[in-house]
């Protein structure tokens, strides 16, 4: 990996984050930034910036979709800076 692509986010990175802020009894994280290499917001190679996220979480019991949806932004809005451009995001 390059010097650039080393500060992007990887799977294990918002595995930790997500678990941390949601608790979840599902989680599957796929980085899927090589199939959007050349894109724009794409990193060196497509590295760490466009993620799938299938998640399933006692905290999103009640809640709407939109409100699912935020509380994923919220536990990976710290790679923002770091490179994440795009999340895919399919709550259970």
């Amino acid at each position: 990996m390059t010097g650039a692509a080393a500060g992007l986010p990887r799977v294990e990175e918002l595995e930790a984050a997500l678990r941390a802020l949601l608790q979840p009894t599902q989680l599957e994280v796929l980085d899927e930034s090589a199939a959007h290499a050349g894109h724009s917001g794409a990193g060196p190679a497509g590295w760490g910036t466009h993620f799938r996220v299938r998640v399933a979480s006692p905290l999103f019991e009640g809640r709407t979709r939109v409100a699912r949806h935020r509380l994923v932004y919220d536990a990976v809005q710290p790679f923002v800076a770091r490179g994440l451009h795009a999340i895919a995001i399919e709550t259970l």
